[in-house]
């Protein structure tokens, strides 16, 4: 019988067991497991100044940048410290954009990232909520968090839309390679079970 909602299927503290990413669906999207035919759409969004402004990852110069991320994605994955999802329009597969959480013991750090043609539809929003909702389906996980810079007011809203609160201003929390190399501010937001 399958699942709405499947859940982290590993004790607390333990590694995600390899060859399993859970695929989760919204109304627009399905959080399906990256494919090697993702890379040129994956190099079209992380090639793009506006998309990469943000970002703790330099702007990919080729698709061998692409490339190299997805063989990282693997490895995270087969590793079990992170979950990598392709955002596709469940639609017609179109890749939207990628999310990713790092998993810390009862903490899940939650990331994202929309290709520019598909900002201000929902997406972002609509797979936030959704890892969210998938990664409190564990009785382990007692918080989720994500950081966004001071300046990216698009992602806070997301963030606060996912049900997440902002907790606070982390002074020169990470380098931002696109924007001017230093480390830079964030806010801290999180959904924490009490």
């Amino acid at each position: 019988m399958a699942r709405d909602r499947p859940v982290l299927d590993f004790p607390l503290g333990s590694h995600m067991p390899t060859k399993t990413m859970p695929v989760l669906d919204t109304p627009h999207l399905r959080l399906r497991a990256l494919r090697g035919e993702d890379a040129p759409a994956i190099y079209a969004y992380a090639h793009d100044a506006a998309v990469a402004r943000f970002v703790s990852w330099p702007r990919h110069r080729s698709l061998d940048d692409a490339t190299a991320f997805l063989k990282y994605a693997a490895q995270a994955v087969a590793s079990g410290r992170e979950l990598q999802w392709a955002l596709a329009r469940r639609d017609d597969d179109t890749l939207v954009g990628a999310a990713g959480v790092r998993l810390q013991g009862h903490r899940v750090e939650l990331g994202y990232v929309i290709a520019q043609p598909h900002w201000g539809r929902g997406y972002a929003t609509e797979a936030a909520t959704r890892i969210v909702e998938w990664a409190f389906d564990n009785p382990g996980v007692v918080r989720v968090w994500a950081y966004c810079h001071v300046d990216n007011a698009a992602s806070a809203r997301v963030l606060e839309k996912a049900g997440m609160v902002r907790e606070g201003r982390l002074s020169a929390w990470v380098v931002f390679p696109n924007l001017d190399g230093a480390a830079g501010d964030c806010w801290c937001y999180a959904r924490v079970r009490r």
